[in-house]
């Protein structure tokens, strides 16, 4: 399995993270897709308060607690899902209300091992500079780790 995620910028407004995961696209779907999987991988394998209506139109919102006793919220809305191959939904990062991305997930299976494409779209490209900047790749790579070793469990 490739442990390494790789991250371009392929325009202005966007960022494009790549993963391959040593698992079948139907159970990387479903640890997207439900808040008892997210919950052992999303926040960086933090404790993390996960509540979503996984449908169009439908919203989450996470809290993940840092072992420095710090909270950060993410929130969104689906716009659309096609299991097992993609999701599409926005995101909000709640410490900077008003800068809500697009993100699209799209997950390919080749011999048991699944790909996720992941490219969000801002709508500036100083919002997107602003991602990149904030740590964003770090916590990503994080978050891909735990839920390789998630899916390890799963399997």
């Amino acid at each position: 399995m490739s442990d390494t995620l790789t991250v371009t910028l392929p325009s202005d407004l966007e960022i494009k993270m790549v993963r391959v995961f040593d698992a079948p696209r139907a159970l990387v779907f479903e640890a997207h897709a439900n808040c008892e999987h997210i919950k052992h991988w999303w926040g960086r394998g933090n404790p993390l308060d996960c509540e979503m209506d996984f449908r169009p139109g439908g919203a989450y919102r996470f809290v993940e607690h840092t072992p420095d006793g710090e909270q950060y919220a993410f929130r969104g809305e689906y716009r659309e899902i096609q299991a097992p191959e993609r999701i599409v939904q926005t995101f909000e990062f709640e410490g900077m209300p008003g800068h809500i991305c697009v993100e699209t997930l799209e997950l390919t299976e080749e011999d048991g091992k699944t790909t996720v494409t992941s490219v969000t779209r801002f709508g500036t490209k100083e919002e997107r500079d602003g991602m990149v900047s904030s740590g964003m790749e770090a916590g990503a790579r994080e978050s891909y780790q735990a839920l390789a070793e998630y899916l390890a469990k799963l399997s």
